[in-house]
């Protein structure tokens, strides 16, 4: 659920994200302590395979573990897409970097570390990026690395057009290999962003995907892009591998012991991401030691319950993601600007917040307030019913509420969402509004949310971003681009802003970009495009046994990669 959902996150990563949220992932989107770099190790000769039978999610945690095997299991919410030109939610963002290396790697500092590239140089003119590999890199198969790998994952994710391409692509011009070794992206135009954003470009081996391409298919020559093959395996080089699949239960991920980098020596040698929240399983998985690590979309009420069973405690963890009620501001009611600031004063936040984890904090911006480039000193909405009534009185719907009743879709897979749409239900009846709660599948949502006709007036979502600066943040939920995606419900389709939105991206003079980013809040802000609720506290139950370094601050909080799992140390047994 995305970055980020629902995420992503929900809320996902995520993708979320995330949130979001991340978040469940969309049909076709826009949405770690980590080592450093170790000596090349030899080339591991297994290939990944698929389970052929499947079993219920109960009997998943426990139905291959080897005596010995160190073994992390947490649950997500489904579906899982581990298709790198694919997956962009918070299950899959947690999934892809275990499985692929991608050329940059997320730091603690909100920067970038080198990766599968161990330096760059970057033109004069900041047009042109040349990234050097890390040289005996070998993919799962034993397959060595080159640099044509990484610009046919480019192409890969470019022409599918799904995942993170939204994030990677745009502006690009081409991307070369003028040798093995090396890697030439030129971009279009000067752009802050466009280096970490190659975080998300996991690099697959193209031997091995087009070997498993069907022959026919919706990418031309490509057929399809072993889409299918790769919802089952892996084509990586990453620190993990798949070893079963069934798609819906879970995902096993065996350890790469012949990988690159550096593995924490209580490191996982299986990893199992069992797709389901259903608070009762998960639960008696924790209870029964059959889990080391819960999802973030249980009740506020359940984690209150993991925190009193013997060996297990509950993380409240910051993140880059926040929870909106998305209003559509091109449908009535909520397409006029004073029925939007009215929602926005009569909501009770003190109220909502008090539903959440302790610490949860609301927000003060249009994005979560840990992103650079966010300016704290904006006015923000606050609960107040006499300015709510001044904006409802000059709506041009105040006379006739009652033929617009407003429709809020919240996601079922996230049972305390009913919490904050109760709330809001009856928030809005205290100034007149008819609020219709519908409780809705992720997938269901993504679906209404893909066409205007069939989007909610409201849509309940985790979102988070995907790189640690407020820009990229206002695009993935503002911009143009992503309108018909999990992403935005708004639908603001404004030519201007989406001006303002590239121009600040394009700003590499930090200090400029980040007033041109306070002007774009403040500006969503006078228009009250959304309902901006709080910044999420990641939370999930985790035994004691686990060493997880994003307790400790050591991690990026971009969505996914608390899950690093070479950095993660279990001594479970």
């Amino acid at each position: 659920m995305a970055s980020k959902r629902l995420i992503v996150f929900a809320v996902t990563l995520l993708v979320g994200n995330l949130f979001i949220s991340a978040c469940a992932p969309a049909p076709a989107p826009p949405p770690a302590a980590t080592q450093p770099p170790a000596a090349t190790s030899a080339p591991t000769t297994t290939a990944p395979t698929t389970a052929a039978a499947s079993a219920s999610p109960t009997a998943g945690p426990t139905s291959t573990i080897a005596a010995g095997k160190r073994v992390f299991r947490a649950t997500f919410s489904p579906p899982l897409r581990a298709d790198p030109a694919v997956g962009n939610d918070y299950v899959a963002s947690s999934t892809l970097p275990n499985l692929y290396d991608s050329l940059v790697f997320p730091n603690a500092k909100g920067s970038v570390d080198p990766w599968l590239a161990t330096s760059w140089d970057i033109s004069s003119d900041g047009l042109t990026y040349t990234f050097h590999l890390r040289t005996g890199v070998k993919f799962h198969d034993g397959t060595t690395l080159k640099a044509s790998d990484v610009v046919y994952s480019y192409n890969r994710l470019k022409t599918i057009g799904q995942g993170y391409a939204y994030l990677v692509t745009p502006g690009v011009q081409s991307v070369m290999a003028p040798d093995d070794n090396t890697v030439v992206f030129k971009i279009e135009k000067p752009s802050a962003l466009f280096l970490p954003s190659l975080i998300r470009l996991y690099v697959v081996e193209e031997a091995l995907v087009r070997k498993n391409a069907t022959s026919s298919g919706a990418y031309g020559a490509n057929g399809d892009y072993a889409t299918g093959w790769l919802q089952t395996h892996d084509a990586g080089s990453g620190p993990y591998m798949i070893t079963e699949f069934p798609l819906a239960e879970y995902v096993l991920m065996s350890k790469n012991v012949n990988w690159w980098g550096k593995f924490n020596p209580n490191a996982p040698d299986e990893v199992r991401f069992i797709v389901t929240t259903e608070a009762v399983t998960v639960r008696s998985l924790l209870q029964n030691n059959q889990l080391e690590m819960t999802d973030q979309w249980q009740s506020l009420e359940a984690y209150q319950a993991f925190a009193k069973i013997p060996g297990v405690k509950v993380l409240a963890l910051p993140t880059v993601s926040s929870f909106y009620y998305m209003l559509n501001n091109a449908k009535a009611p909520t397409d006029d600007v004073h029925c939007r600031k009215a929602i926005d004063y009569a909501y009770d936040y003190n109220a909502a917040l008090g539903l959440e984890w302790p610490g949860t904090k609301q927000m003060i911006a249009p994005v979560p307030a840990t992103l650079a480039g966010v300016d704290p000193n904006l006015p923000y909405y606050k609960h107040d019913m006499t300015k709510a009534k001044q904006e409802l009185a000059q709506c041009r719907y105040a006379n006739q509420l009652d033929k617009y009743p407003i429709t809020v879709d919240w996601v079922s897979e996230v049972p305390d969402e009913e919490k904050y749409a109760l709330l809001f239900q009856s928030n809005m009846a205290d100034i007149g509004f008819k609020v219709n709660i519908v409780k809705t599948p992720w997938l269901s949502l993504v679906d209404n949310m893909s066409k205007l006709d069939s989007s909610p007036s409201i849509s309940t979502i985790y979102v988070s971003a995907d790189l640690p600066e407020a820009g990229l943040m206002l695009r993935q939920r503002y911009h143009s681009s992503t309108t018909g995606t999990w992403q935005q419900n708004e639908w603001l389709r404004d030519p201007k802003l989406d001006a303002s939105i590239d121009d600040a991206l394009s700003t590499l003079d930090q200090q400029q970009r980040f007033a041109k980013y306070s002007a774009i809040e403040k500006d969503l802000e006078d228009r009250a495009a959304s309902l901006w609720i709080y910044d999420q506290l990641e939370k999930h139950g985790i035994r004691d046994c686990v060493d997880l370094p994003a307790a400790k601050g050591q991690t990026s909080v971009l969505i996914g990669y608390y899950f690093f799992m070479p950095d993660v140390g279990v001594t479970c047994k």
